[in-house]
């Protein structure tokens, strides 16, 4: 599932690609991915420019200048390609938005959604997300006191959107890897340095996964030499039997609250 250094690389290329460009076509093959009629769903983003974007957590928000807001949420599975009709990705498309000859492709959205509101029922269609890692607000004196009174398991924590936004399965591993933190601890057996730790490796994995365009390894373009180039990067995520880089030992998944759960049992503690 994308995360957040996914949905800020998506962000980022949206901004190149589409921000001030108007839609000029629409075409909805799944209809249960958007929140109204068809019909009423292309009258009132047709002909609309896309004035911005913005990153909630793992939702990407398209504003028009209509007023009305696109929330996008591509969950399981789910991924965005730009392009021609030529380059079009041999994919089933649930969503195609147009902009002359180019078109924003939305696809594998079996469980994701693209939906529409009006500028002010954005906040209320959103969930209740926790705060953002990388705002500018979310600072160490911060988090100390955030994690007053917290209970649970790292890896149920991070992965949980109430608790923080953006992180998933692949950068909560990462980030207990970076901190040398076993994902089964729990949040008030951490010790002062080891919060400090904590917030440190989540500012550093997420920040460097962004920069690198996440580790989804879906071009979002015909030339795209950002996106997924933090797939390689990853120390311990998906890297079952693997040989840790750090003490040589072997990195081990487990299931935590359903969740796979890759770290290594020996430099983790």
């Amino acid at each position: 599932m994308p995360e957040l250094p996914e949905m800020e690389t998506y962000k980022k290329l949206l901004y190149e690609k589409i921000v001030g460009k108007t839609i000029t076509n629409i075409i909805i093959n799944r209809e249960k991915s958007i929140n109204c009629r068809p019909d009423m769903f292309i009258k009132d983003i047709q002909l609309q420019k896309v004035i911005r974007i913005d990153r909630r957590g793992k939702h990407l928000l398209f504003y028009l200048a209509n007023g009305r807001v696109l929330i996008l949420h591509l969950m399981l599975g789910g991924w965005m390609y730009y392009g021609t009709e030529e380059e079009k990705p041999n994919r089933t498309i649930q969503i195609q938005l147009s902009f002359g000859v180019e078109n924003l492709y939305f696809i594998g959205l079996r469980l994701g959604y693209l939906h529409l509101y009006p500028i002010n029922e954005v906040d209320e269609a959103l969930p209740n997300l926790g705060p953002e890692p990388l705002d500018i607000n979310f600072s160490l004196p911060f988090f100390i006191n955030y994690l007053y009174k917290k209970r649970g398991r790292l890896k149920t924590k991070l992965i949980d959107q109430k608790f923080l936004s953006g992180i998933g399965n692949c950068y909560s591993d990462e980030i207990c890897y970076h901190a040398q933190l076993l994902p089964t601890r729990t949040l008030e057996d951490l010790n002062d340095i080891e919060k400090k730790q904590l917030y440190e490796s989540i500012q550093f994995i997420l920040r460097n996964a962004t920069q690198y365009g996440g580790y989804m390894n879906h071009a979002f373009y015909r030339d795209d030499r950002l996106t997924g180039g933090y797939d390689n990067k990853c120390k311990v995520y998906d890297r079952e039997g693997e040989i840790c880089e750090r003490c040589g030992s072997e990195i081990i998944k487990k299931m935590i609250s359903s969740r796979k759960t890759f770290y290594c049992p020996n430099c983790q503690f």
